[in-house]
């Protein structure tokens, strides 16, 4: 007689692999209490993630310690409300943005941003371990680098107009991605050569899920890095540039 193996051990081994919800225990044709109650509390940690607001002093006081100018500047949008239903507001600079950014306009070869966008809490732990490892190395290389900018309520595009006003070849912003079920505290990195205020998604590349649960810190900066080097030398981004840099993860 074949033996019957208890539903838990059937998935365990899967389960060790992905954070995806697999095998999940039913009470006849409904969800158990306890998968039930987990789903529950992942909605409401996204949903916090979502609202939650940026302490931009925190932020900018720890990326003051690379040893580089932070400005904080603000998006169009005046609330969080405002910049959750109008996303076209989160891409543009709020009043006396535009100010403060001239003030530090030069050459520069890169300017990073850093945007609460759908997840303050993901940049508020991540972008810092990143940029430490990602602006160590450029400066290695003499890179002019812009002063940081921190941005209050910011979409992707606001980078652009950003580097733009900064006088910076190319651009990474790093923004909380939108939470998921399985992650409140995504960070991704959208990198842009020759950014400006019409520039289109098709000429951005993307580093998704920057958190030591999916991308990690090393990993993320050495992507960084490398498609910021293929960006200069090419002079261009988006769907025309292919990160290759996973075949050099792999040897080594």
């Amino acid at each position: 007689m074949a033996k019957i193996v208890p539903d838990d051990d059937a998935w365990s081994d899967l389960r060790r692999l992905t954070a995806a919800r697999i095998g999940l225990k039913r009470a006849g044709a409904s969800l158990a209490t306890g998968p039930l109650l987990d789903f529950a509390l992942a909605h409401a940690r996204a949903r916090d993630a979502v609202l939650a607001p940026l302490d931009e002093a925190r932020l900018a006081a720890e990326l003051s310690a690379l040893g580089v100018a932070v400005t904080t500047v603000a998006s169009a949008a005046e609330d969080r409300q405002a910049y959750l239903i109008r996303p076209d507001l989160g891409r543009r600079l709020g009043a006396g943005a535009a100010a403060a950014l001239a003030a530090h306009r030069g050459d520069y070869d890169v300017a990073f941003v850093v945007a609460d966008g759908l997840s303050a809490g993901a940049v508020a732990l991540h972008a810092v371990p990143v940029l430490t490892k990602a602006m160590t190395t450029l400066r290695g290389e003499n890179w002019p680098i812009a002063p940081l900018v921190v941005v209050r309520r910011g979409r992707v595009a606001i980078g652009d107009v950003i580097a733009d006003a900064l006088g910076a070849a190319s651009v990474a912003v790093l923004i909380g991605e939108r939470p998921g079920l399985s992650a409140p505290d995504s960070m991704g990195a959208y990198l842009t050569f020759k950014p400006h205020a019409g520039t289109t998604d098709a000429e951005r590349n993307c580093i998704s899920n920057i958190r030591p649960e999916g991308i990690d810190y090393e990993t993320a900066a050495f992507r960084l890095i490398y498609m910021l080097r293929a960006m200069r030398a090419r002079r261009l981004s988006g769907v025309l540039l292919k990160d290759d840099s996973g075949r050099l993860l792999i040897g080594g």
